[in-house]
Order: C-alpha cells, then sequence, then structure tokens
C-alpha cells in the first residue's frame, strides 16, 4: 500500500436538515369556454387583467430578466385555444360542442412567505383560475447549506473512526473529501433538497381556495471521503 502498510479508508456519509423554505412556486391555468375563438380569448385575457392588477396592488412585477429575487414576481408564459369535444354516447365518438376554450398558464413566485395570505385571497378571487400546483423551495446559498455540508464530513469523519477502531487503528489524515460520484464514479442521482410534507391544500371553508402553508425542506448532504489509518497488524497476518 502506499505510506507502507497504512490502509486507506473510503466512505460515504450524509447528513439532514429541516428548514424553512425560501420561497414558493405557485403555477395555475385561467381557462374560459365561449361560443367563439375571439370571445373566448376576450375572456382568458380579461381573467389575466383582473388578475395581474390584483396582484399589482399587493407589490407584484413581471418576472423577467432584471427581476431578480423580487418579493412577488407573475409570469403569464404560454397561451392556447382548443375547440371544446364532448363524448356522444350515440355515436360512440369525440363530437365538437361548436364551442372554444382559451388558456393562459401562469406562474407566481412569493418570496415574502408574509404575504401568502393576501396571495391565497386574490387567487380565490379568479372564478376562471385553476391552481394546480404549489412547490416549496431552498435557495442554493441558503445559511443552512454550510452547516449541514459540515455534519455531513463530521459524519464521514465518525465513520472512518469506526471502521479504523475496528481495525486496531486510529485515523492519521484525510485524502479527500468530494461529492457522491467523483470519487468513485458513482452517477446514481441523488436529492439535495427533499419536502418532507404535503405542498398543497385546499381550504376547507371555501372549497378551491389554495391554501398556501410553508412545507419545511430537508437540505442533504452527502459526500464520499478517504482517510489515511495508522499502520494494522492483523492477527495471524
Amino acid at each position: 500500500m502506499n505510506n507502507g502498510d497504512s490502509p486507506l479508508l473510503s466512505v460515504r456519509a450524509e447528513a439532514r436538515q429541516l428548514v424553512a423554505p425560501d420561497y414558493a412556486v405557485v403555477d395555475g391555468l385561467i381557462e374560459h369556454t365561449e361560443r367563439s375563438k375571439v370571445e373566448a380569448v376576450r375572456s382568458v385575457t380579461g381573467s389575466l387583467d383582473r388578475l395581474t392588477a390584483d396582484l399589482a396592488a399587493l407589490g407584484a412585477v413581471p418576472f423577467d430578466e432584471g427581476a431578480g429575487r423580487r418579493p412577488l414576481t407573475w409570469s403569464a408564459y404560454s397561451s392556447a385555444t382548443h375547440e371544446e369535444l364532448y363524448h356522444d354516447k350515440e355515436t360512440r365518438r369525440m363530437e365538437r360542442s361548436g364551442q372554444v376554450t382559451a388558456t393562459v398558464a401562469l406562474r407566481v413566485t412569493v418570496r415574502d412567505l408574509d404575504r401568502l395570505d393576501d396571495l391565497s385571497g386574490v387567487l380565490a378571487a379568479q372564478p376562471g383560475l385553476n391552481v394546480h400546483g404549489v412547490t416549496w423551495h431552498v435557495d442554493w446559498d441558503n445559511p443552512a447549506w454550510p452547516q449541514v455540508r459540515a455534519a455531513a464530513i463530521g459524519a464521514a469523519i465518525g465513520k472512518a473512526r469506526d471502521y479504523a477502531a475496528a481495525l486496531g487503528a486510529t485515523v492519521r489524515h484525510v485524502e479527500h473529501i468530494a461529492d457522491v460520484g467523483l470519487l468513485a464514479g458513482d452517477t446514481a442521482p441523488h436529492q439535495p433538497v427533499r419536502a418532507v410534507a404535503s405542498a398543497y391544500s385546499r381550504g376547507v371553508d371555501q372549497p378551491g381556495t389554495p391554501a398556501l402553508t410553508p412545507v419545511p425542506q430537508e437540505l442533504i448532504a452527502t459526500i464520499e471521503a478517504r482517510f489515511r489509518t495508522t499502520e494494522v497488524s492483523l492477527p495471524g497476518a
């Protein structure tokens, strides 16, 4: 072995920590069905204008490259129209109803979590809006990241000491510390941030109203490490 008969220990260790989310992303769809494409587009545009005006009253701004980490932003990022279809029981085929549905996809990002109740009220007041997803996120530079990464290194050191003690040796120094896969070539995906509770629920008093309740996020730091130990003499060797 390198360094005489000094063993090289390779370990993998992880640490986890629960933190409050830094922001939430709310995804929804504004949808209106009318007798013609013109009417449907007019209706969905009117709903979007009313919603964005209400969001602006809360301080929201359109999301663009200059928005950065603003407290509240919105983006209407796609629109579409399609003819409404229904299933005819006699012909057993999908038939045109003669009406047209227009949709606009909307995303609202909220960083000022003190505004969640106000935002929920604004969203609930839009009859044409269907909120279909709320996700919670932690920033890459959240102050908890250094803590959980340091804890992962501490866990690796403790693991190496356990192995060394079982050999009748002690850990002498660190050879390598790396993210998962950089030492062993492991390409298995891992999830550094995980939600630990339901991210979306509906209000009890008002069916269909989004209840925006922050969900704790579990930060996960996983590392691989190699340690050099003192020499080992195995019985009977």
